[in-house]
């Protein structure tokens, strides 16, 4: 479930009933995007659950769940009714190019990669160490990309990436 990578997928609408479902939790949704609680692999398969009982993902590029909910989950002056999980992530799509605002509003810092081209703009901060689930493992940031595939959107995610994976990347883009 989690070994995909992020790339933009077209979203299902909803039904009704799964309305008031997915009121009681969006703010889990949302609040899962920014690792509140501390991601884990557990908190990130509630989330999941929860999105499998609203209605099935697009997942028709392949590379990512994206589930469409019937109403605005959005927080702290962000819109969003959808929810992603793509490779270790969890996240909301957020309207509009919106990553220096996020940044912003949840001191993120301007990405060192541009996820080997995919990323237009990127954020993120690590969790401090008493919030990571296995350090040993791998790494925990909240992260803001824009990307010109997902024109309109800014995806704003939890984010776990194992050592093994940040080093297979610096040594892609240092062969660039």
């Amino acid at each position: 479930m989690f070994s995909r990578v992020f790339l933009p997928a077209a979203v299902v609408t909803l039904l009704s009933p799964a309305a008031a479902f997915a009121s009681e939790n969006a703010p889990a949704f949302y609040d899962g995007a920014l690792c509140k609680p501390p991601y884990t692999m557990q908190s990130a398969t509630e989330l999941y659950d929860a999105a499998e009982k609203l209605t099935k993902p697009d997942t028709s590029l392949l590379t990512a769940y994206v589930y469409k909910l019937p109403s605005d989950i959005g927080q702290d002056g962000f819109k969003t009714n959808e929810v992603v999980f793509a490779g270790s992530s969890v996240g909301v799509l957020i309207e509009g190019a919106r990553a220096d605002e996020l940044a912003a509003r949840y001191q993120l810092e301007p990405e060192k990669s541009s996820i080997l081209g995919t990323s237009t703009k990127g954020y993120a901060r690590v969790l401090p160490d008493a919030e990571q689930p296995t350090v040993e493992m791998g790494i925990v940031s909240i992260v803001a990309r824009e990307s010109d595939a997902i024109p309109g959107k800014t995806l704003l995610a939890c984010e776990f990436v194992s050592h093994a994976d940040l080093e297979a990347l610096k040594a892609l883009e240092g062969a660039n």
